[in-house]
Parts: structure tokens; C-alpha cells; sequence
């Protein structure tokens, strides 16, 4: 008897399990009736613009929809963003969604989701446009790994001539452009086509859902794939009318290793059959109204940097004190004040706000770890952080000059950063106007006490025995 309600025990607790690990599948009412796919590989950051036409077949209305992607993918996933289409043609227009990474168990073969929230649920019958846009980093893969100094850069790119999603598709295609007309080979799914840079896989019809073919194409690539290792930015404010800005990189060229002797004199006399695949400048852009930039690296000061600016915006053409060819890597320091008026802002309740960009300043450029310190005015309290999109947290405590308590400073960091995460992002605090009259409290204070020690001493007689007067 003991024995049988042992096992029914443990079948109940075995079901409950199995109840448990279950994963709930996306909605069965919903299927695409249109999907085209371009890809983007002119950069080193592939762009995905795809371009969805969905359509509630079922009962129940529908206010999610769900994006699939593979492991791999998913790993290097940077950044999504979704909108859906309002309007025809002319008057079109876009309405932004939310997107976030659904908390639902992989699917097959450890496919991942993400989540799109409508605006207002998709009724019985009803269809609607989305458009998803997702970068992909560290996606191209150099064939060879390493190249001399005469050759061009050549890369692979692996992906599927299906699109990856957990709905029936009834019609998809498929598009992929690359820098050059030069493509060694590419996989072949019938129908596939091929216009100079330009590859098209479709269109397939009444594809069920998780449908996935791998491609692979290789091709040439000879742009530049700067990745910064690590990004440090701090941003320190003043109340007295400025704010810092010092930003220390690990720059890595990240494509097909150098093999081989660098040759100056060849670099410098064919420079569009050496090196093809090298950097040696990069650009900044820097927010208008920018002063006393520097540019300098462990050696000192380089001069080798030119500033343009205006009222929209400044850009910092830099240059290393080397070309960087594959594997070589740069450390640098890039630093500016901007006038506090800017971005330094007062909310109606008193409270105070920075109002910054997230991002990192070079153009075109992966940051695999970015960390932003906004150093806060002494005697700061309750700070709180908007950012639009997920980032790590904390607070640390700094000391400068004529610190008693030392500042509060808010870390935030993220991985794998691309430009279009160069977004604002607010830092709230409150803080008491009192506290600006410390330092100078302080100095006056310090004068002061020198003042009365010299004027006390000058009136003190040390001597031992007085001198007797005649």
C-alpha cells in the first residue's frame, strides 16, 4: 500500500513536470500572407529589414505577434525594432511598437523569440503591415583568416533562404546585398537569381511554420570592421557651467588577420591595390557647441585630427598614428566639454535631468562593452535612469577635488552596441542649490584660517629672554 501511493506521488509530481517544461506555441491564428527579407551586407553590421503582412484567420483577437530567430543569430542579435504601417503610399505612415524578448521556452531546435506588441488587437479577418528592422554583429566571418597586405578581404555569411518563423508563410522572398560584384559562390535554393550584387532567394509559397534552408555566400568585403573592445565613457557634470566629457577606447580591427611585413612605402604609393581592407581615420560625431576637444593616446597629444563644427552637430575626423589592418588594435582617448544649458535641464517639482546620448560617437563602429558614468555635483540624491532600452545598473561612489562626501556616480553598461542605439537617455536627481556654496565655503574658509595663522604669528614673540632697553 505504502508502495502504490509512492508511485502515485511520484506520477502526479512526473505530470506536474512535464505540465511545467510544456511551452505554450504561438497563436495558431495567426499567418503571414506576404514576407520579404533584405539584407544588408555592405557593412560589417548587417541591417535586416523585413517587411511582414499578417492576418488574424482564427476567432480570438491577436495583440502579439512573435519574431523567430536561430541560436546563433540570437547571439548576436543587437539591437530589433518594429513599426507598423498606417496609411497607402504617399500618406503612409509608421507607428512604433514594443519589442522585447519573450519569456516563452525555445522552440525548436532552440529557436528564440521576440515580442511585438500591437497597438490594438488584430480582430477576426483583419491584417496588418509590420516592419522589423535588426542589426547582427560579428556575423561575417573572414575567409581567409589572413591576408597580406596586396589582398582583398574576403568574408562568409551564413544564414537561410526561408525566413525563420513559428507562422505559415504563403509567399516569401528573400534579398541580399552585398559591397561587390565579386562573389565566389553562394548556396543555391531553387528559384534563386543573381543580379551583379545582388542575390535573390524566391519567392516560396505555403511554407509551414519553422521552415529554415542554410546558405552560405562568400564574397568580397573590403570595408572597415572597427570594433571597439571597450568603451568608457564618463560624463561629468558642473553646476558651475560645463560639462566633461572623457572617453577612453580599445579599438580592434576585426577582420581577416595581417600576415606578412607591413610596407610603408607601398601602402602609401597604391592605395587602391594595398591595404585595401585597412583603416586610417575614423569619425566622430560629437554634439554641437563642443570646446577644448583633445585627442591623445598612451604616447601623448596627436595632432593628426581635424574639427569640423556647426549648429547641428561637430564631427571629429581622427587619425591613428598607424593604418590598422586586420588584428592590430588602438588605444586612445577622446575628450570635450558642452555647455551645461544643453543638456542640463530643471523638471517642474524641482528635480534635475541630464538629457545625453547613449551611443558611441564613430560612425559605423560595434562596441562590444560600453560603460557610461555620469558623475553627479556633490550632495546629489535619489538617482534614477531612463533608458529606452535594457541596460545594467549600479552606483558608485567618486572623489575629486575639495570632495568631503565624494559623488555619486551612475554606471550603466552594455554589451554589443551598435549606432543606432546612439539614442537619448535621462539621468534624474534632486539636488539643493545650498550645496554649490560649499567648495567655495571651503576655499574662503582655508584663506581665511592662512590669513589669521600669518597675522597670529607676526604677533607672537618667541624669542626666549626679552632685549633690554637703554
Amino acid at each position: 500500500m505504502a508502495i502504490l501511493q509512492l508511485a502515485l506521488v511520484f506520477s502526479i509530481l512526473t505530470s506536474l513536470s512535464l505540465l511545467a517544461g510544456s511551452s505554450p506555441s504561438p497563436s495558431p491564428d495567426l499567418q503571414i500572407v506576404t514576407a520579404e527579407r533584405r539584407i544588408d551586407l555592405n557593412s560589417h553590421i548587417v541591417k535586416v529589414f523585413l517587411t511582414l503582412k499578417i492576418e488574424n484567420i482564427g476567432e480570438s483577437p491577436a495583440s502579439e505577434v512573435l519574431l523567430a530567430y536561430s541560436p546563433t543569430e540570437a547571439d548576436r542579435l543587437a539591437l530589433v525594432k518594429a513599426a507598423a504601417a498606417a496609411g497607402k503610399k504617399k500618406r503612409k505612415s509608421y507607428l512604433t511598437l514594443d519589442v522585447k524578448p519573450s519569456e516563452l521556452p525555445d522552440g525548436p531546435n532552440g529557436t528564440k523569440y521576440y515580442l511585438i506588441h500591437l497597438l490594438k488587437p488584430l480582430g477576426k479577418g483583419e491584417a496588418i503591415t509590420l516592419e522589423v528592422l535588426y542589426y547582427l554583429t560579428h556575423s561575417l566571418e573572414p575567409f581567409p583568416v589572413e591576408i597580406s597586405q596586396s589582398e582583398a578581404q574576403l568574408v562568409y555569411y551564413r544564414d537561410s533562404a526561408k525566413i525563420l518563423s513559428p507562422y505559415p508563410i504563403k509567399e516569401q522572398a528573400t534579398f541580399l546585398k552585398s559591397p561587390s560584384s565579386r562573389i565566389e559562390s553562394f548556396t543555391r535554393v531553387v528559384p534563386t537569381d543573381r543580379a551583379n550584387t545582388e542575390l535573390r532567394y524566391g519567392p516560396y509559397v505555403d511554407q509551414p511554420p519553422y521552415s529554415y534552408s542554410p546558405i552560405i555566400i562568400h564574397f568580397e568585403n573590403n570595408n572597415a570592421f572597427a570594433v571597439v573592445e571597450e568603451l568608457v565613457r564618463e560624463i561629468e557634470i558642473s553646476h558651475w557651467g560645463s560639462i566633461q566629457v572623457t572617453e577612453h577606447y580599445q579599438l580592434v580591427h576585426a577582420g581577416a588577420r595581417h600576415k606578412g611585413a607591413f610596407s610603408r612605402v607601398e601602402y602609401q604609393s597604391k592605395p587602391t591595390h594595398s591595404g585595401v581592407s585597412s583603416f586610417k581615420h575614423l569619425l566622430a560625431e560629437l554634439p554641437p557647441k563642443v570646446h577644448s576637444v583633445y585627442y591623445r593616446d598612451n604616447i601623448g597629444n596627436i595632432s593628426s585630427s581635424r574639427l569640423r563644427t556647426n549648429f547641428k552637430k561637430s564631427e571629429l575626423l581622427i587619425e591613428p598614428r598607424y593604418p590598422l589592418f586586420g588584428g592590430w588594435k588602438s588605444t586612445f582617448v577622446i575628450g570635450y566639454g558642452v555647455p551645461l544649458e544643453d543638456f542640463l535641464f530643471e523638471a517642474a517639482d524641482g528635480t534635475r535631468y541630464l538629457n545625453y546620448s547613449f551611443g558611441c560617437p564613430l560612425a559605423d563602429t560595434v562596441v562590444e562593452k560600453l560603460t557610461v558614468k555620469v558623475v553627479l555635483p556633490e550632495g546629489s540624491k535619489n538617482p534614477s535612469v531612463v533608458v529606452p532600452f535594457p541596460v545594467e545598473q549600479r552606483t558608485e561612489r567618486k572623489y575629486s577635488y575639495l570632495d568631503v562626501v565624494g559623488r555619486t556616480v551612475v554606471v550603466l553598461e552594455k554589451a554589443n552596441v551598435v549606432p543606432d542605439h546612439k539614442s537619448p537617455f535621462q539621468v534624474y536627481y534632486q539636488f539643493n542649490p545650498i550645496y554649490m556654496l560649499a567648495e567655495p565655503l571651503m576655499l574662503t574658509s582655508v584663506f581665511f584660517l592662512f590669513f589669521m595663522a600669518c597675522v597670529t604669528y607676526l604677533h607672537l614673540d618667541l624669542s626666549i629672554s626679552k632685549t633690554k632697553q637703554t
